[in-house]
């Protein structure tokens, strides 16, 4: 019955499936839920047959289960694609949230996200390239569009380090490495730590989420390497401020310093549904140049980023999501209220949208 919910789940566009015992199974499409009526209600004895399904390849992870209370891994159904799963306890029993990951990994072009991103991407050799955003925004597709896009143009030893692994690449134009925590690695900071001695082009950090991780990508982009990864952060301002937050008082000069000296970009992002169905990504885009590295630079300046952001968008491409919610509503992708529901300034945004100047 488990491999048939994902194939249900994947035939009805799901990004995500929700099993817990006493109900039935829930996915997740274009954001709004969907019970799978056609299927059991499950009681434990199908949980425990899932939970076999799933965890069935590693000790490790079912110790970490028993230990925890929660455990992430990747399980794959040849034909259909891969899902991340994180399994947890609730309420005494066991409960399964599954993401979809296709076997392809989707291009670029096929991601509706601007131009400036790829370019930029494309044309660093070292740096720090972070992408942001809340749960599901797509920031792991984002990632890993790029990293096949580098693949087919260019020849660098690319080292990924995901917890867990998603989409699968293979060499093409380059030589791709991918270790999973828990599995191959006993953390982010211990794999990047490693990554440094292992020839590296492009190091890919599934997430920076503690100091230790943090310093070490610094570093890593600092002596020449282009380091890709993410934050949970909703915009450009809030990653900056929670990267230099990571650290105690006295050496959050220094590292501030060195983000301003090593960012390349941050592209922060939010999936928004689409008039018509489906999903939009609307972005922010903080190219570090110009005016913004100086006021990355000033800790005093750092409210001025996005306006800064705004007034770069004919030099550097940058833009606010306030900008890119005018973009899409204009070309009829969203309508006025979702615009407006994901808003940084709604009110601002809905006088622009009406013809109101300021």
């Amino acid at each position: 019955m488990f491999q048939e919910i994902l194939k249900r789940a994947v035939s009805l566009r799901a990004s995500d499936i929700h099993l817990k015992v006493g109900k039935k199974p829930v996915v997740r499409a274009s954001k709004k839920l969907k019970i799978l009526e056609d299927f059991p209600q499950i009681d434990q004895r199908i949980m425990n047959e899932f939970l076999r399904e799933v965890l069935s390849k590693s000790k490790k992870k079912q110790q970490e289960l028993i230990e925890e209370g929660q455990t992430d891994l990747s399980y794959s159904l040849p034909g259909v694609g891969r899902f991340r799963v994180n399994v947890f306890r609730q309420r005494g029993t066991y409960a399964m949230a599954l993401r979809y990951i296709p076997y392809e990994v989707p291009k670029f072009s096929a991601l509706s996200l601007p131009p400036v991103i790829l370019k930029e991407t494309l044309n660093s050799t070292k740096g720090l390239i972070l992408v942001t955003g809340p749960t599901g925004s797509g920031k792991s597709t984002t990632l890993a569009s790029l990293i096949n896009e580098i693949n087919q143009r260019l020849e660098r030893v690319i080292i990924t380090i995901e917890d867990p692994i998603e989409f699968l690449h293979r060499d093409i134009k380059s030589y791709v490495v991918q270790r999973e925590v828990g599995m191959d690695t006993e953390s982010f900071a211990k794999g990047l730590r490693a990554a440094l001695r292992e020839d590296p082009d492009i190091i890919l950090v599934g997430e920076i989420r503690d100091p230790e991780t943090a310093k070490i990508a610094l570093q890593a982009a600092e002596t020449g390497h282009l380091v890709l990864s993410t934050l949970h952060t909703l915009d450009a301002k809030e990653t900056v401020n929670r990267i230099v937050g990571m650290f105690n008082l006295e050496v959050r000069e220094q590292i501030r310093l060195q983000l301003a000296s090593v960012l390349v970009m941050i592209v922060s992002q939010r999936l928004l549904p689409k008039l018509g169905g489906g999903m939009v990504p609307a972005v922010e885009i903080l190219v570090n140049k110009g005016a913004i590295k100086e006021a990355l630079l000033d800790p005093n300046r750092l409210d001025e980023i996005p306006q800064l952001l705004e007034r770069g968008k004919a030099s550097y491409q940058t833009q606010t999501f306030d900008q890119h919610l005018e973009e899409l509503y204009r070309a009829g992708k969203i309508d006025m209220d979702t615009a407006l529901l994901y808003a940084s300034k709604p009110g601002d945004l809905e006088m622009k949208l009406k013809g109101i100047s300021f």
